[in-house]
């Protein structure tokens, strides 16, 4: 089995056709993206920490 088949892939998100965009609404998608990149960058965080104390848990 390949790894990618176990990725969870949304199903409510499709790339949007930039090309109609105005600057600003570019620039508005922009910083749509950049919320939700540090929303998932906070998750793979609390994720992290808590594979490291289960980890630590496990060790002693």
């Amino acid at each position: 089995m390949d790894d990618e088949d176990d990725i969870v892939r949304p199903n409510d998100w499709t790339q949007r056709d930039i090309e109609k965009l105005s600057i600003e609404q570019l620039e508005e998608y922009i910083a749509e993206l950049k919320t939700e990149i540090a929303r998932v960058e906070a998750d793979i965080a609390a994720k992290k920490s808590h594979v490291s104390a289960a980890e630590a848990l496990f060790k002693k």
